[in-house]
């Protein structure tokens, strides 16, 4: 099994009339690729667990999208490079998705505090989110962020956990408004494993 590279580059970014002509095909190769790193955990929440591959398209993404040039590129390295996880931890971007905008802003008031309440369960064994400090997650009102970023740091002994078949692994919150858990089919264990090393 290949582990997924650590770092983008600056000599990992295409010129942007290039990235221009593969947009399309890139964007649905990506789509897909993010299916078996999504699981949906509660009646609003969603994990997306990030890679390489993953960061390198949401760099590219902001490159074209905002026209920045080189001046730019530097920005989005930093920004993005430390969501890929370094071999020992998994580390996904959270949202809150709910459509309609008053029930949306009802929820986000009711899960304040959240970062500090999500959770990877491996064999029993509880590993807890470490949330993104550089940002305001939960507004000094109590308003939750419907985008959160948290990291799971991981022993020797539970990465090889994780990648043991015969291991149940669970994924969710305990907050006491929001305690709601998933098990983490196969098929994503198999793919987050990638990003694990040993």
């Amino acid at each position: 099994m290949t582990t997924s590279p650590r770092q983008i580059t600056r000599a990992d970014i295409m010129p942007m009339a290039d990235y221009a002509a593969i947009r399309r095909d890139q964007r649905a190769r990506i789509s897909e690729k993010k299916r078996s790193r999504r699981i949906e955990v509660g009646p609003y929440s969603t994990f997306y667990f990030e890679n390489y591959d993953t960061m390198w398209h949401q760099i590219h993404e902001m490159l074209f999208v905002e026209k920045g040039g080189e001046a730019q590129i530097q920005d989005e390295l930093d920004a993005y490079n430390p969501l890929i996880p370094n071999g020992s931890e998994l580390i996904a971007t959270v949202m809150f998705e709910i459509p309609e905008a008053g029930r949306r802003t009802a929820v986000l008031h009711m899960i304040g505090g959240i970062e500090n309440h999500m959770l990877l369960s491996i064999g029993g064994e509880t590993i807890r989110g470490e949330p993104d400090t550089d940002r305001e997650n939960t507004s000094e009102e109590g308003k939750a962020s419907s985008v959160q970023f948290v990291r799971f740091s991981l022993t020797e002994a539970q990465k090889a956990a994780f990648k043991s078949r015969g291991t149940p692994v669970m994924l969710g919150f305990d907050h006491p408004r929001y305690g709601h858990l998933a098990m983490m089919p196969a098929a994503t264990r198999e793919t987050l494993a990638q990003d694990l090393d040993g």
